[in-house]
């Protein structure tokens, strides 16, 4: 096992705690966790793990997350679900220095490798409008329109990872990330992405006894949804692979999310009312992931179904809510 140092940015965050969850398991030891949260609230933590509090905003902060690094992840973003993207947009596009300093530095120090975190929301917003969605392929971000705000910051830190690569040898890996959830997550707050908004809401009712959920938008807008582990999966096998330009990481099980919420309500034996407010944010009408791509490069594609993930996801909610534990 390699001692070279891996630095997780975003690491007290949903997918980076779960990234150094796993590069632990794999026995991987010399490991460093960065994340502007206090040490308090990240998801998952390690004693073992050099854990450092930062604002990668800052580029002193980049410097010192990256200093002695070979490998980098770089998870870090100020962001959430639709609610969160819809309503700070600023906020979303500032991220734009996270990634730009954590590059610079990884020139400075000779980074081996240097993975980004994209997201589907780069993807034309004119290719989303049915819910009926033919499945986007990594050419549909040109031309560019994408998701205002936060899809043309990660749209805008693509090129940059490819323009460090080509300029000065940083050997930058990038994945759009199709909606990623699990355990160990986001569920309360207004960050939270549908899959834990749902559970959180069913599980609400139930307890209550007001057999009642409100959807944001009609219901009809599709997605695909992909699993915490199918995601590491990628995440690590894209960083080691010889793949140049930003590829689809997603599911390709694509669900409307009135059958999101039906899942979690089969989950929970239980059939609530449902209301649709038309005015919540609820993003574009279809997204699906094309994974020709990388099952040519990879012969693999994220391939945890929905249901078996969300019935995961939905009992470490239900677990969290049950013992009274609040979301900081």
């Amino acid at each position: 096992m390699s001692s070279e140092m891996i630095v997780v940015c975003g690491g007290g965050g949903f997918i980076g705690g779960h990234l150094v969850a796993d590069l632990r398991r794999q026995g991987f030891k010399n490991l460093r966790s960065v994340d502007i949260k206090p040490l308090g609230e990240w998801y998952q933590k390690f004693d073992d793990v050099d854990n450092l509090q930062l604002d990668l905003q800052k580029r002193e902060a980049c410097e010192k997350a990256l200093r002695g690094a070979r490998v980098v992840y770089n998870l870090a973003a100020d962001m959430g679900g639709m609610g969160f993207i819809e309503n700070n947009r600023a906020l979303c596009m500032l991220s734009v220095l996270i990634n730009t300093h954590l590059l610079m530095a990884a020139k400075e120090y000779g980074v081996e490798r240097f993975f980004y975190a994209s997201s589907a929301c780069v993807y034309n917003a004119d290719k989303q409008r049915d819910p009926n969605v033919t499945a986007l392929k990594e050419a549909d971000a040109y031309p560019a329109m994408p998701e205002d705000g936060y899809g043309w910051e990660k749209l805008f830190s693509e090129r940059m990872c490819r323009h460090f690569r080509e300029d000065f040898g940083v050997r930058t890996r990038v994945a759009r990330f199709h909606n990623v959830y699990g355990p160990n997550g986001t569920y309360d707050g207004g960050r939270e992405k549908a899959p834990a908004a749902v559970c959180r809401k069913v599980i609400q009712a139930k307890q209550s006894g007001k057999l009642e959920i409100e959807i944001w938008g009609d219901g009809h807008q599709t997605r695909s949804f992909m699993y915490i582990d199918d995601c590491l999966k990628g995440v690590e096998a894209i960083q080691n692979s010889e793949i140049l330009e930003p590829i689809n990481l997603g599911s390709s099980e694509l669900v409307s999310i009135n059958q999101l919420v039906d899942i979690v309500e089969d989950i929970a034996g239980v059939k609530l009312k449902r209301s649709y407010n038309l005015k919540a944010p609820k993003g574009v009408n279809g997204r699906n992931s094309d994974n020709t791509l990388i099952r040519k490069y990879l012969n693999w594609e994220p391939e945890v179904k929905l249901r078996d993930g969300m019935e995961k996801t939905y009992r470490w909610i239900h677990d969290q809510i049950a013992s009274g534990k609040k979301q900081h």
